[in-house]
């Protein structure tokens, strides 16, 4: 046999003879496909994967026609429904990748089909192997992107929940596996272990020590051969990548106490022999790591919920609404404008508005109100939803990709896909610190081995062992996963993965009025009559009568039945005046009215305050006045009052008059207000904050807020606004309120805290822990364990930000509600 293949890394049998030139020398290959495949990465100048990745790749085997004639089925439109979103010539699918490895396997994919043409965006998060990938139709096909990802040794098909948990339960089941055979052996290893320890006195004859002895050699092979055999995998792919990762000195610890130990057995020398700490080491390592993965996967499943809430199947109604039969359909198959029925109990499968019936509608999952909210004819209804009450028959408006929950998964994914620097630093220094660690090992050992040679590896061991920066590298990505799924539960996504570090520096906090601070449409906010010779508000009605202004739809969705009008005649920028009964009415400003009832009354000024007045009258005087304006959010007053409560000082930044803008202002108790502002006024109003070392976040929800929502420190924005804000935002709050954002910003304070607790614990831990090994007062069971617990503490404080109550102060509650 000869080296190992330089892909793959199984062995290439003798004979056999496929090159991979590498930077200006030959690899060896066990196959052609390893061969092509390795080729290919390097050819496309990505040959920089070979020196990061931590574990081989799968050995390459070339498509099977079968599944060549499948990936181009793939191009169907009507196969792309379910899992392709398209705008345009543009579209964006959700793919799970098989054979990801490691790290460096991601930065291969998304490098290759970022090189392939017409491929706008790749994100793959690693943790699910889902990807996100965006291209353009008119140049490339969505079979020739599943080639691509073929053609470097890896598959990818359409994201399926069910198939990637059954992948996750297989790797689950190969965790279980090693930990159990570690753990059998660890039990009957100190049932060995103890009779020897207790022999103090030599009651025990050396037969039977000697025999308990080689039992327990037998029974810690496994343990070295199979359970810690991912330790070995990491080791090497650390070694020839000419890097130290933290599975180095747990290989050098197992090793050296399995060899050490036999070799004493061997030679039959009745002290240093430790198998029973070489299988507890084991034990314990695969333990915590396993729980750790548990505990990880709790904390990070928020995407993977939101992707199983949508059923497989569906109630469609053929014949609407001339017959409500209903018959069994795949959700897959369901296209825009179809009508659908949803039982009580059952889960909405499209987006869509509500046709006929009246229930409750748990949305929890998606927008984080705790309360069933009432759906009636003309209503929303958001897939992933829950019918509670009644039956509900729906609209499709939007299936497959383009629903909002598929919207909400793919801001997930691109928040997933992104590294905080927090954790990019937290790796360098734990590659740093493990160079450092074997350095000291050696000078331990070379110490002790002058003044007690009988305990020098040992000792060396257990600095090795108890100082292993597990729990350093776990201290950041455990807390923001937590926090990213918690989060996700309130209705508050993170769009950017560095949003929550800088939301919790945040020193100043810009709203927009119209649709953030207010609900953005005109509603009916009083009335004033001054003649009630006829009902003042059906006539105000019946003029407007298919009007598209804002102030007639607000008029009009007062309730009531409009009369019937004729004659109706638009006044640009003034008003309408039409006929009833055989009179001559107008509506609009007072000044255009006046002109015809005559001089307003005194019960006139004031009224409205400012909201915007309409006034209703004829020649035989005024009738009525009505005052139109935007209603605040019912929750504004009590954010603004939490932020301030926390130091944060509140601005309004907003294109309205300045007159509303600072009543609006003045009502909510916001420090600063400016009303007049074009987008530009925006940008440099937040770009003269941050001058003056200020960090801002940004609150808005329409096309104007974009580029200010870009430009501050951190951005929120509405659910409800359009898609360009939302791109930009790096927060997006789902529900219809507020208070999403008081949790997000305790949230993100509580995180920067407990990442904090979880690097002074890595960094104290090791500075304590590490004298007393060298020290020699650590046995390698006792620094196994420690190391162990060491890890399992920090995803546990991590895991905090997963419970119901936010904050640990009283000013830093998650809710303005709590």
């Amino acid at each position: 046999m000869t080296d190992p293949c330089f892909h793959c890394g199984l062995p290439v049998a003798d004979g056999i003879h496929f090159p991979i030139r590498y930077r200006q020398s030959d690899k060896p290959a066990c196959c052609a496909g390893c061969q092509a495949v390795a080729q290919t990465i390097i050819d496309a100048g990505l040959d920089g994967y070979y020196e990061h990745r931590t574990l081989d790749a799968r050995r390459a085997e070339p498509l099977p026609t079968e599944l060549v004639e499948q990936i181009r089925l793939y191009d169907a439109p009507e196969l792309q429904h379910s899992f392709v979103h398209a705008e345009g010539d543009l579209r964006e699918a959700s793919l799970i990748l098989e054979g990801i490895t490691c790290a460096a396997c991601v930065w291969l994919n998304e490098q290759h089909l970022k090189r392939q043409p017409g491929v706008i965006s790749v994100d793959v998060n690693y943790a699910s192997h889902r990807a996100r990938v965006k291209w353009d139709s008119t140049r490339i096909q969505l079979s020739a992107l599943l080639e691509a990802i073929a053609q470097i040794g890896y598959r990818a098909h359409p994201y399926d929940a069910d198939r990637r948990e059954k992948l996750a339960e297989q790797e689950r089941k190969g965790q279980l596996n090693r930990l159990w055979v570690a753990g059998l052996s660890m039990m009957q290893v100190m049932m060995y272990a103890v009779p020897v320890y207790l022999d103090t006195q030599g009651e025990m004859s050396a037969e039977w020590m000697w025999l308990l002895h080689w039992a327990s050699f037998f029974l810690t092979l496994p343990v070295v051969l199979y359970s810690a055999w991912p330790f070995y995998v990491g080791t090497w792919r650390d070694l020839r990548n000419r890097r130290a990762g933290m599975d180095v000195p747990v290989t050098v610890g197992v090793l050296t106490s399995f060899v050490a130990s036999s070799w004493a057995l061997f030679n039959h020398i009745d002290h240093g022999i430790y198998f029973d700490s070489v299988s507890m080491f084991v034990f314990l390592l695969l333990g915590g790591r396993y729980l750790e993965g548990m505990a990880r996967r709790r904390a990070g499943d928020a995407g993977e919920r939101l992707v199983k809430l949508i059923p497989a199947f569906t109630q469609r109604v053929a014949d609407w609404p001339a017959d409500r039969d209903t018959h069994m359909a795949t959700v897959a198959s369901v296209r825009p404008g179809e009508v659908l029925l949803v039982r009580p109990g059952e889960t909405v499968p499209v987006d869509g508005e509500v046709l006929d019936g009246h229930s409750s509608v748990d949305e929890s999952l998606l927008t984080g109100e705790s309360l069933p909210q009432p759906k009636q004819v003309g209503d929303t209804l958001i897939a992933g939803s829950v019918n509670v009450a009644s039956p509900l028959y729906l609209r499709a408006t939007h299936t497959g990709e383009s629903t909002r929950l598929a919207g909400i998964v793919r801001l997930l994914d691109q928040a997933m896909s992104e590294r905080p620097r927090l954790a990019v630093l937290a790796d360098r220094v734990s590659a740093w610190f493990v160079t450092t660690l074997l350095l000291v090992a050696v000078l331990t050992y070379a110490g002790w081995y002058m003044v007690d040679p009988e305990r020098a590896l040992w000792i060396m061991v257990a600095v090795l062992v108890i100082s292993c920066p597990c729990a350093l590298s776990l201290a950041t990505p455990a807390a923001l996963t937590a926090a990213s799924g918690t989060l996700a539960g309130r209705g508050v996504l993170l769009a950017r993965g560095t949003a929550l570090e800088s939301l919790a520096q945040i020193t100043d906090a810009v709203f927009d009025k119209t649709g953030t601070l207010t609900w953005g449409d005109m509603q009916l906010k009083d009335q004033l009559v001054f003649d009630a010779r006829v009902d003042a508000l059906a006539l105000a009605q019946g003029l407007e009568a298919g009007s598209e202004h804002p102030l007639a739809r607000a008029l009009l969705a007062a309730g009531g039945e409009p009369l019937r009008c004729t004659g109706l005649h638009s006044v640009a920028g003034q008003g309408v005046e039409g006929e009833f009964a055989g009179h001559r009415y107008r509506l609009g400003k007072p000044a255009f009215v006046a002109t015809v009832a005559g001089e307003a009354p005194d019960a006139l000024a004031g009224f409205g305050g400012n909201d915007s007045v309409i006034a209703l009258g004829d020649a035989g005087g005024w009738i009525a006045a009505f005052a139109i304006g935007d209603r605040l959010r019912d929750d504004a007053a009590a954010v603004i009052a939490a932020l301030r409560a926390r130091g944060i000082r509140t601005h309004l930044a907003s294109g309205d008059r300045v007159e509303t803008a600072a009543a609006v202002a003045a009502s909510l108790g916001i420090d600063q207000a400016r009303g007049g502002m074009t987008p530009e006024d925006k940008l440099a109003c937040v770009t003269a904050l941050q001058q003056q070392g200020r960090h801002v976040l940004m609150v808005g929800d329409g096309v104007n807020d974009a580029p200010v929502l870009a430009r501050a420190d951190v951005s929120a924005a509405m659910g409800s606004g359009t898609d360009v804000a939302r791109l930009s935002g790096d927060l997006v709050l789902v529900g219809n309120g507020l208070s999403p954002l008081v949790d997000a910003l305790g949230i993100a304070r509580r995180t920067r805290r407990i990442i904090r607790q979880n690097l002074v614990w890595a960094v104290g831990y090791n500075l304590v822990a590490l004298p007393l090994a060298i020290g020699g007062w650590i046995t390698p069971w006792i620094a196994s364990l420690g190391m162990a617990l060491s890890s399992l503490l920090v995803v546990g404080n991590a895991l905090r930000l997963s419970g119901r109550t936010v904050g640990g102060k009283k000013g830093e509650r998650g809710s303005v509600n709590q």
